[in-house]
């Protein structure tokens, strides 16, 4: 009898932690899928994030497919919030009105935050650093800053910003109708400098073969962020937390690295 009693007590000590089990299962489940619901997705289980497709090497096609600098970026994100990743192209000119439309979740395209954008749309903290670079031919160790730029001759496309940070630095200042037309004439000691973006400029070295480097700090700071709805807190959040872990364990530079070969988070 004793015996019987124990084998009875011991099952029903099973059957209550089996229910505990599943009961505390249950509760993880339904608060996982409660914060998936809080991010107001497109396509549940996935995040669909937009981008041009036509801007190498940050985000294009190649042999049908989507890749690039912000496809990894936002493939990373999507699997560190525990969703599928799902890049689609929109044209540039209304990518933002394509979020606002809820086409897709969010803008992974190399746009910068402006208070103008800002009034459309809410950014997440940046994921590169960019900005008005200055380039000097590989070889140049005179123009190590912007303040040996007097009088030197300085490329820059045709009515820009650039142009105009140019003016103030030189009054030799040649205009071109593309960055690399400039960057090529400054590999080849046509002139002393070019002002352009940065990464424009660090595609063209990598990419495109040219001995040439940046000097100084950037002349302003472009903040290259995640674009989401208004309100989409929690998307923006967790956005962000992805970002930093991505910083954090090394993953970030890692990407960086294959597409630059330097970290473009750092100014």
């Amino acid at each position: 009898m004793k015996r019987m009693l124990i084998l009875v007590m011991a099952a029903l000590v099973l059957v209550l932690a089996a229910c505990g089990s599943k009961e505390a299962s249950n509760s993880e489940g339904s608060k996982e899928a409660g914060e998936k619901a809080d991010l107001q997705l497109v396509n549940e289980g996935k995040l669909t994030f937009a981008m041009s497709g036509v801007y190498p090497p940050l985000n294009f096609k190649k042999d049908g497919q989507l890749t690039g600098f912000d496809v990894e970026i936002g493939a990373e994100i999507a699997k560190r919030i525990g969703l599928e990743s799902n890049p689609v192209t929109n044209p540039w000119e209304t990518i933002i009105q394509g979020l606002k439309a809820k086409k897709y979740d969010a803008i992974i395209g190399s746009m910068t935050a402006t208070e103008e954008r800002d009034k459309q749309v809410d950014f997440t903290n940046p994921y590169y650093l960019s900005g008005a670079q200055i380039f000097v031919a590989e070889g140049n160790t005179d123009i190590l800053s912007k303040e040996d730029l007097k009088g030197k001759t300085i490329g820059v496309i045709q009515a820009s910003t650039w142009k105009d940070m140019a003016e103030g630095l030189s009054d030799k200042v040649k205009g071109y109708p593309l960055d690399v037309n400039a960057l090529q004439d400054l590999a080849l000691g046509r002139i002393d400098a070019v002002i352009t973006d940065k990464i424009v400029g660090v595609s063209a070295k990598n990419e495109g073969g040219l001995k040439i480097k940046a000097i100084g700090d950037l002349l302003n700071e472009d903040r290259v962020s995640v674009a989401v709805n208004e309100g989409n807190t929690e998307l923006a959040n967790k956005i962000n937390e992805a970002i930093q872990s991505m910083i954090d364990d090394g993953t970030y530079e890692k990407i960086s690295m294959k597409w630059f070969n330097e970290n473009i988070m750092k100014k």
